[in-house]
């Protein structure tokens, strides 16, 4: 095909997505597609620079939100990091306000694909309108989409519209012929239905968003690999009777060799790291959107001591401390106590960079499918604790593949200091564990291998998307 190819990226403004479909705009970029990245100005503002050579073939398109009443959205809040989560539906409201300069953008461009995350449902009458095919990203797990079903399930046509019930989400699903850990626990399935199922404010459920994106898509493409998740791609192509894509993982770009002595902001903590013996740190990290409780924090930072690893641990204070005192959260003599062994640092960290540090050797954290892929190409051992979304799912995921422990918890869902440190134990230094450690090193093969997932499978997806443009 002689025309380059020119595609349309709408990501949900979340950074758990905007990221992923950003880092499949770079991997479409380096194979020539030009691709038109649309989302709000701040947001955009905040992605990583763009390396010269590819600047020709990404376009970014902000799209400013209309103006809106404070108390609707507070000012400068455009994605789900900048909103307490009870107003993350006014978020998918402005979000669908977007629609009208969507449809003039994609009117003028006339782009040969539109590839769409979850949020924008009202895309699919813009597509169908201008003959251009769409095509469903999942930043996601190929596990978590197969769990959740075809569309017909998230919309509850096959249960005469019923919600499902917190309990028919603690199994397996009965669509998965194997033997599969991928579940919910009855402390994190009680609120899905009514969360995810039940329409919202906006007039459609988040379930029913997918749905519609799934049914009018063309083809379904999926952040993984067949060498990980071969087994549930299969089945996701089953239950949808869809093509599906599986895109790599996405590797980000590894970053460059610290000089030493080179001087920056976190020259102390990189020091620290270089006296420390060789994958014997745990990498203590949650992201930016897990709003971890005071009594979550104190739990965990107990599990650290009673463990006895050395760790380093990047902390945002939690929603209920009141002051910038930290012993308001973290337990009264905490930091004096693990000084010897333990780092905290609070706020922002370069979380690629220490995991890309010798001495880093496993990492606690929420099993979000970006930071398992960050952790997994470094080849560190995953101590896993879900909270939200599909962080359960990943993280039995992860178990059942031998890739991970999960930390257990009390059956209300709370957090088990002796429960921390012992999965923390296990994996990090105890013999039992060794399987663990083994099959995470053989994971970076896959994990950190750029050219497998560039040029097998990024140039795969460009393939089937030059010989499916609509004439």
């Amino acid at each position: 095909m002689g025309k380059e190819l020119q595609v349309v990226m709408l990501p949900w403004a979340s950074f758990g997505h905007l990221l992923p479909c950003f880092q499949l705009s770079i991997a479409l970029a380096k194979a020539k597609v030009h691709v038109s990245f649309i989302s709000t100005p701040r947001n955009i503002q905040r992605l990583p620079k763009i390396s010269l050579d590819l600047q020709p073939f990404i376009h970014l398109v902000p799209i400013p939100f209309p103006r809106l009443d404070p108390d609707f959205l507070p000012e400068g809040a455009e994605a789900s990091i900048d909103i307490p989560l009870e107003k993350n539906q006014n978020l998918q409201m402005a979000y669908d306000l977007l629609q009208t300069p969507i449809k003039h953008f994609i009117a003028d461009k006339m782009p040969d694909w539109i590839i769409t995350d979850f949020a924008a449902h009202w895309v699919v009458e813009i597509a169908k309108e201008y003959g251009v095919p769409l095509a469903y990203f999942s930043g996601f797990s190929a596990a978590t989409s197969v769990f959740f079903g075809p569309p017909e399930y998230l919309t509850g046509a096959n249960r005469n519209y019923a919600l499902p019930s917190p309990q028919s989400l603690t199994s397996p699903r009965e669509w998965v012929p194997f033997p599969s850990l991928v579940a919910l626990k009855e402390h994190e399935a009680i609120s899905v239905p009514q969360r995810s199922f039940a329409p919202n404010s906006t007039g459609i459920s988040f379930m029913s968003r997918i749905a519609k994106i799934i049914s009018a898509s063309q083809v379904l493409v999926i952040r993984t690999c067949s060498e990980i998740e071969g087994d549930y791609l299969e089945v996701y192509k089953k239950i949808t009777g869809k093509p599906v894509i599986p895109i790599g993982v996405l590797p980000p770009d590894q970053p460059g060799k610290r000089e030493k002595g080179e001087i920056n902001s976190d020259g102390a903590m990189f020091d620290w790291l270089d006296k420390q013996k060789p994958r014997s740190i745990v990498f203590v990290g949650f992201g930016s959107e897990c709003r971890l409780s005071k009594e979550q924090v104190h739990e965990i930072a107990h599990g650290l001591e009673l463990s006895e690893l050395p760790f380093i641990w990047g902390l945002r204070k939690p929603n209920s401390a009141n002051s910038d005192d930290v012993d308001d959260f973290l337990p009264l003599g905490f930091v004096d106590r693990t000084s010897e062994t333990g780092l905290v640092c609070f706020g922002w960290l370069p979380q690629m960079e220490i995991l890309g540090h010798p001495s880093i050797g496993g990492s606690l954290f929420h099993s979000g499918w970006g930071s398992v892929i960050e952790t997994l190409q470094f080849g560190h051992c995953l101590i896993v604790l879900p909270f939200m979304y599909d962080q359960p799912l990943n993280a039995r995921l992860l178990v059942e593949k031998g890739l991970a422990a999960e930390v257990k918890r009390n059956e209300d869902g709370s957090l088990s200091r002796e429960e921390i440190a012992k999965t923390l134990r296990l994996a990090m230094v105890e013999e039992e564990g060794e399987h663990l450690r083994s099959n995470a090193r053989k994971a970076a093969a896959v994990f950190g291998d750029h050219k497998l997932h560039q040029d097998h499978y990024i140039a795969a997806f460009v393939d089937y998307l030059k010989n499916n443009v609509a004439n």
